[in-house]
């Protein structure tokens, strides 16, 4: 069989590296906006997901929209108006976008990239075309307008390939509780967890993260991150938190909580405890909360507590 000529150029795509100074100094101008704490609501950080899919929708929609009502006859007025509310929202949604992809491996980010430059192409156009409908130019307004909705599908085609074939934006951690079996693990022996130091060990091929409080208390986490799968046992540990090396999302020791972006989705937990001076992890389920199990990090015999 023949290879796929569409994924066949997707792949030079990432694998191109001549873009990649431009792409160092656009991170740099994003990384350094002073965004604050709106930084983590453009990741969408509080919906569970990334916010960008779901902003473009209305200019995407809008400019669809207004294509379908060229096709009809006397209804320029109402295509321009949707022309004009696509141009309206394109810019928080690619705001959005330019976000989430300054915290992208590099072969997201050169794909990333050609996905931003067509639709950028297609707020050009779209633009060039409410002009000449303002202007009485009907004919050109809905060619350039046809021009915009092709440089639209391009970078929607791109958008999916970052999204569905690259996982930009995925969650990397979704998987662990599919995977790890019911029951407890032991992943050693006390003494081989230093305080305040991560550890990495696997359970069931899966990679988790282990640390020991100087208080004694054991808390354990999916250790890839769910952002970008991060080594979060190279990271920091600081303030009951782990702080991813990579993107520097923050994941709360205690419950796998994102308490800071990019990361959209918690860090899937496990509960503790200690076993004739061996440690033991045992995949945190919502089943056993809901049944009045009591869960948490450094639960069980010996309460979790290692002196």
């Amino acid at each position: 069989m023949r290879r796929n000529r569409m994924l066949w150029l997707l792949e030079r795509l990432e694998r191109a590296p001549r873009a990649d100074p431009a792409i160092d100094a656009l991170r740099s101008a994003v990384r350094s906006l002073p965004l604050g704490r709106g930084r983590d609501v453009l990741h969408g950080r509080w919906l569970g997901h990334p916010l960008h899919p779901l902003m473009v929708q209305v200019p995407v929609g809008s400019w669809l929209s207004a294509a379908v009502l060229d096709t009809l006859p006397g209804r320029s007025r109402e295509a321009g108006l949707l022309v004009g509310v696509g141009l309206a929202t394109a810019a928080p949604a690619a705001l959005a976008g330019a976000v989430d992809w300054a915290e992208l491996h590099r072969e997201q980010a050169r794909v990333g990239l050609v996905h931003a430059m067509a639709n950028w192409a297609a707020v050009g156009l779209y633009a060039t075309s409410l002009t000449c409908r303002l202007k009485g130019c009907t004919g050109a307004g809905r060619t350039y307008g046809f021009l915009g909705l092709t440089a639209v599908g391009i970078g929607g085609l791109l958008g999916g390939h970052l999204a569905y074939r690259q996982a930009s934006g995925a969650n990397h951690a979704e998987e662990v509780p599919h995977v790890v079996r019911e029951g407890w693990h032991r992943v050693g022996a006390v003494a081989g967890f230093p305080a305040g130091q991560p550890v990495r060990r696997v359970v069931d091929d899966v990679p988790v993260l282990v640390v020991r409080e100087p208080g004694g208390v054991i808390h354990a986490l999916a250790e890839r991150c769910s952002h970008l799968a991060g080594p979060l046992s190279e990271g920091t540990v600081a303030d009951g938190c782990v702080r991813c090396p990579w993107h520097g999302s923050v994941f709360r020791l205690a419950d796998g909580w994102n308490v800071r972006g990019p990361a959209t989705a918690p860090q899937p937990a496990f509960d503790t405890r200690i076993v004739e001076g061996d440690v033991e992890v045992r995949l945190r389920r919502a089943d056993r909360e809901a049944d009045g199990e009591w869960i948490g990090s450094g639960a069980g015999l010996a309460s979790g507590y290692a002196g």
